[in-house]
């Protein structure tokens, strides 16, 4: 069977909010998405975004940053099937799937989750480079030389705990881990990014086709941009720098002023990550390789900034800053279009499947949906809705491009108009029952059949702990 020659380049982000993104400001006429805090710079973005099919309902199933990868890389559904868990010896990727039709294969990636002992997420790959230190990472040695940390903490991380480990002592794994950069280079995206180019022209020059999957746990927290993408920040702020929020009630943590901050280092990320993406999309251009690959970017999820109470990841997050990401496909042809098409990301792999001209009979059994037909424009819908969790969570999330229920196991459910509230502010459950019914009507009840809430989730993955904050 002859397969088009064009290579495949997935980017993915972790944490990057759609809203974050200038060129999807643009098309909602938001000039900001917080009062007191400027919006990031996203130049890159903004320009892929102007060559690509731009999709502003494109969603996960199972969250959060391992089953999200799995349903990317497998085009199998996660929810309400897999937890956060290794990838299955038995599953088939997308990199298997490539390099049996002649790919070369690579992986570059800092998401540290991918590479721990027994995780299985090389599988298929010919190729892949980690870089080390994200996070909660076990890399360096606390407690780190050159900088304090009681200059990026309050006295609250020193007794709030995660699992066994104070938000301190998480906050000093990370600064040891990075206590030996000095330039911008040592930056995890840049990094990432460099390293994505100087792959992809040995790639271009000793290669056929090639698949080359980039993972950039940036802008991920612990929020600490470069000192020139650091400018989204209150020059009068005198505080802690809080890199890394503590999770629960943002309220009961910070001031008005601390959110502030925090949400501006967001922004500086956001920005940082954008320059070196940038980078890497110059590269492929210069190199030729634009019009000869699919370009697919996107964030795996959001991060809530205290939009609704909360920092940080949790099945009981269910919202907008959360769920709604940038997603792009870029094809051969540079062709733009917009699209408001439902599509999930176990959609994704179906849709390479048939773009590359092979009939998923070809292959096997797929749980998404080609979206193929939305690119070239032949159709306008794709899935009637979306529906979204965590796997040990009880809160689920329906949204049908224009409602948005948010399930709660005590009754108390969530209904937003996502057309003329899109920040989620109002909540019609309780004026309009029949709706919150149609769309209860649409969640299976196995979605519904979990035993106890479990609230910031990503901790329990993370660290190990009851992720109950």
């Amino acid at each position: 069977m002859t397969v088009p020659d064009l290579n495949v380049v997935v980017v993915v982000l972790d944490s990057l909010r759609q809203d974050h993104v200038g060129f999807y400001r643009g098309l909602y006429g938001w000039p900001r998405v917080f009062d007191n805090v400027p919006p990031p710079d996203t130049p890159n973005l903004d320009r892929l975004a102007s060559e690509s099919v731009v999709f502003t309902n494109a969603y996960p199933s199972g969250l959060p940053t391992i089953p999200v990868r799995e349903e990317l890389l497998t085009g199998q559904f996660t929810l309400p099937y897999h937890p956060w868990s290794p990838m299955h010896p038995d599953s088939y990727t997308m990199p298997e799937l490539l390099r049996g039709l002649g790919y070369f294969t690579g992986l570059i990636s800092d998401t540290y989750h991918l590479f721990k002992p027994s995780m299985n997420y090389t599988k298929g790959f010919n190729t892949w480079f980690f870089i080390r230190g994200q996070e909660y990472d076990t890399y360096g040695i606390p407690p780190p030389v050159n900088r304090r940390v009681e200059d990026y903490v309050t006295k609250d991380y020193y007794s709030n705990y995660v699992g066994s480990r104070s938000y301190a002592e998480l906050v000093a794994q990370f600064l040891a881990n990075i206590d030996d950069w000095r330039s911008e280079g040592d930056w995890f995206a840049a990094r990432v990014f460099n390293t994505a180019v100087n792959w992809v022209r040995d790639a271009y020059r000793r290669t056929g086709r090639f698949m080359l999957w980039v993972d950039s746990f940036d802008p991920h927290e612990p929020w600490f941009p470069p000192p020139r993408f650091d400018k989204y920040t209150d020059p009068s702020y005198k505080g802690p720098r809080l890199i890394m929020p503590m999770g629960g009630d943002a309220g009961k943590w910070y001031s008005q002023g601390q959110i502030n901050y925090i949400r501006g280092l967001y922004a500086g990320e956001v920005s940082y990550v954008d320059h070196y993406f940038g980078e890497f999309y110059n590269a492929l251009r210069d190199l030729g390789l634009l019009e000869q690959s699919i370009i697919i970017l996107l964030a795996d999820h959001g991060h809530p900034l205290a939009d609704h109470g909360k920092f940080l990841k949790g099945g009981d997050r269910l919202y907008s800053e959360l769920l709604k990401v940038p997603f792009m496909v870029r094809l051969p042809n540079g062709r733009h279009l917009v699209t408001d098409a439902i599509v999930q990301f176990p959609d994704v792999l179906p849709t390479l499947i048939e773009l590359l001209g092979l009939p998923e009979t070809y292959t096997y059994p797929l749980a998404g949906r080609s979206f193929a037909s939305i690119l070239n424009g032949s159709a306008s819908r794709h899935r009637a809705y979306a529906i979204m969790g965590y796997h040990e969570a009880v809160d689920r999330c329906i949204r049908d491009g224009e409602w948005s229920l948010i399930y709660r196991p005590d009754g108390n459910h969530e209904l937003y108009n996502l057309t003329k509230d899109p920040r989620e502010r109002a909540n019609l459950a309780g004026e309009m029952p029949d709706k919150v019914n149609e769309m209860l009507s649409k969640l299976a009840l196995w979605f519904m059949n979990r035993s106890r809430p479990v609230r910031q989730v990503q901790a329990k993955y993370e660290l190990g702990g009851t992720g109950k904050a």
